[in-house]
């Protein structure tokens, strides 16, 4: 279900990315041509960089990104199609396990809008607790963080 991107998968990081239904809370889609010209062949080239995938093909994406702070931010985004369906809980469980052996004993955190209330309840599922809410981007967001160790349900 998960593993690191590959120049096939470009076409559904631009869709995923300038995708209208999934950017309403993460700040907004970006321009598609914009996405077509500055995105490399291969997407995400990173550690901590994860295509989530089903058998006919990518439907989202986990990334796990090293903060200023020490922190690891877990980022996920899915197609519309794939929502409902207990594919970001899979996902980021199995990410977040990445996480403990690359990264063992570093805090992780998720900032989420809190109008989207189905990755609030996710964040919980996967042991998230509120650390601040704060206002950014436009909206009201909720930073939990996770303890070194925490279980997903």
């Amino acid at each position: 279900m998960l593993r690191a991107a590959e120049a096939r998968d470009r076409a559904t990081c631009v869709e995923l990315f300038s995708s209208e239904e999934v950017g309403t809370y993460t700040g907004g889609a970006r321009p598609r041509a914009e996405l077509e010209a500055a995105m490399p062949e291969v997407p995400g080239q990173r550690p901590g960089f994860f295509v989530v995938t089903v058998a006919d093909g990518m439907i989202g994406a986990v990334t796990l990104d090293r903060r200023e702070d020490g922190a690891t931010e877990l980022g996920y985004l899915f197609l519309p199609r794939a929502w409902g369906r207990g594919y970001a809980t899979e996902a980021c469980a199995a990410a977040l396990g990445w996480c403990a052996l690359a990264r063992p004993g570093d805090p992780v955190v998720v900032t989420i809008r809190t109008a989207n209330t189905r990755s609030m309840r996710l964040a919980a599922r996967l042991g998230f607790t509120e650390v601040k809410r704060f206002h950014e981007w436009g909206a009201e967001q909720w930073r939990g963080q996770r303890t070194p160790g925490a279980a997903a349900d």
